[in-house]
């Protein structure tokens, strides 16, 4: 059992393939303790380890597998001479045969068992409750043949889950908080509040899931502990669903006999003036030129964008960024991130910025441009037949309208809604928000689990685009570097100690190319 170290590489497998280890798992077990034995040591191990000193465990265990590793973690605290409670939900329902074979072993043991939710002041808030109701299995293995008695058992289940979490005490939750979907992150339950079904630790076992480390699973989970019950060479077996990003592995040393021509060119267009709609937004091209400039990029240039595309007030924010009109741009030299504050007006460029740039990395409105541009989304599906090469970086919605849906279906399934897009507009994928995913064709999609809360706040974006750039022009595959930018990004909002976070601030605060020296 360990602690997840996020900063190291980790396969992620989906419930079909962790399911499908499962068998494998059993099918080669021999005299020895079944999995389910194994997972419930485990789960017993974590629970003494979070709360040595709790005064009773509260073991919720349904009817199934999960619920199996609950009643397993009962015999072994009991055995260690801890106070045991288990409630158990369903009590007659018919369960697997490890799990039989586990609530026969507490009932041989005397320990405590009822049918009922403790109540508010039954529990104290030293106890701890063990979450071993669903799991990866989202529903109980309810049999009522009648409509209505099924949805009536759901949603007393969904009582149940609430409840475990509004007792006070921490909660350990086995695979993952019930209710959590472990693809996607998302409650299966739409009603749930997912702020009240916040675990402080939850144990994996067998495999990491995707789902634990995007949308909801983030909070949802608190700290991520794996178990992989000895199946590592099994996991061998299978291409997982995603992986877990990663500090770069081989990180870009600067030389001493290096100029600035060595580290590449940026070049940002975008930043719509405010006399063109009455909304200046020339700071998200400063934004992302800072980021490119502190990123290490070799030269940085920087284009608003005005109606005549040559006469504007704007200038850098920074005196080595070097400003540029549009007809001057060298577009198939360097890398070219456009779109950050474009407004409108990006329309004009992006036919141009499609058809010539080598390297590309669109954002924000040049994203929204081509979601409603049957021939600028042409273009950029050619870009990949003729060896140029494209990042986009949208947030939910921004990825919706490329794929003529809504956030809300974008948020429900992150990684497919990447993996889509990157297929569809054959390029790499950055969609941002918690656990950002990379998806790219032919790529293992990876989840990113650095970043916080602090990066919420306008710009933000714009900074994750210019980094991205920097990193190109660095040298880095696309792939590569957007998964790097990404990893960087989200890791200087978790070590900067501040409670709010600017979007100038994170920007000055990237580094350059040397990224071993965090």
């Amino acid at each position: 059992m360990k602690k997840l170290n996020w900063q190291e590489p980790l396969a992620l497998f989906d419930v079909a393939q962790t399911r499908q280890l499962e068998n494998l798992a059993i099918s080669r077990i021999g005299s020895g303790p079944s999995l389910m034995a194994q997972a419930g040591l485990s789960v017993a191990k974590l629970a003494m380890a979070i709360k040595p000193c709790a005064p009773c465990f509260w073991i919720f265990c349904g009817p199934g597998n999960n619920g199996g590793d609950g009643l397993e973690a009962a015999t072994h605290l009991h055995q260690w001479g801890q106070q045991v409670r288990v409630v158990l939900w369903q009590p007659s329902a018919k369960r697997p045969s490890d799990a039989t074979l586990a609530l026969g072993k507490v009932k041989a043991l005397g320990i405590s068992i009822q049918a009922t939710r403790p109540a508010q002041g039954d529990v104290s808030h030293h106890d701890l409750c063990i979450d071993a109701m669903l799991g990866i299995g989202l529903r109980s293995s309810t049999t009522e043949a009648h409509e209505a008695a099924t949805l009536e058992a759901e949603q007393a289940l969904h009582s149940w889950i609430h409840s475990i979490y509004q007792l006070g005490a921490d909660v350990l939750a086995v695979d993952t908080p019930s209710g959590l979907n472990a693809n996607t992150g998302q409650f299966q339950n739409t009603k749930v509040v997912p702020q009240d079904i916040q675990a402080q630790h939850t144990l994996q076992l067998l495999t990491a899931k995707p789902g634990c480390m995007t949308a909801h699973g983030r909070d949802a989970c608190g700290t991520l502990w794996l178990d992989t019950l000895g199946c590592e060479d099994l996991q061998q077996s299978l291409n997982p669903a995603a992986q877990l990003n990663s500090r770069l592995q081989t990180p870009v040393k600067r030389q001493h006999a290096s100029h600035k021509g060595s580290f590449g060119d940026v070049t940002v267009i975008g930043g719509e003036a405010v006399d063109v709609r009455g909304m200046g937004m020339t700071g998200a091209v400063d934004l992302a030129a800072s980021a490119a400039l502190h990123a290490g990029a070799g030269r940085v240039m920087a284009c608003y964008l005005t109606d005549d595309l040559k006469s504007n007030q704007a200038r850098p924010c920074l005196a080595e960024i070097m400003q540029r009109e549009f007809s001057a741009l060298k577009l198939h030299s360097g890398v070219i991130v456009c779109g950050c504050g474009g407004g409108a007006t990006v329309r004009k460029v992006l036919p141009q910025v499609l058809q010539q740039s080598m390297h590309l990395v669109l954002d924000a409105d040049a994203l929204n441009a081509i979601s409603q541009d049957p021939w600028l989304r042409e273009l950029l599906r050619q870009r990949a037949t003729q060896n140029k090469h494209t990042v986009i970086t949208p947030h939910p919605l921004e990825a919706a309208r490329l794929l003529s849906s809504d956030s809300g279906s974008v948020q429900y399934d992150r990684l497919s809604a990447a993996q889509t897009l990157a297929h569809d507009l054959k390029c790499t994928v950055v969609l941002k928000g918690s656990g950002t995913v990379i998806a790219k064709s032919g790529e293992v999609p990876v989840v990113n689990f650095t970043g916080n809360a602090r990066l919420a706040t306008g710009g933000t974006g714009d900074v994750l685009a210019g980094l991205l750039g920097a990193r190109i022009a660095q040298g880095l595959s696309e792939f590569e570097a957007a998964c790097a930018a990404v990893f960087e990004h989200g890791l200087v909002a978790d070590e900067i100690n501040l409670p709010t976070l600017t979007a100038g601030k994170l920007a000055a605060l990237i580094r350059g190319p040397q990224m071993a020296s965090w």
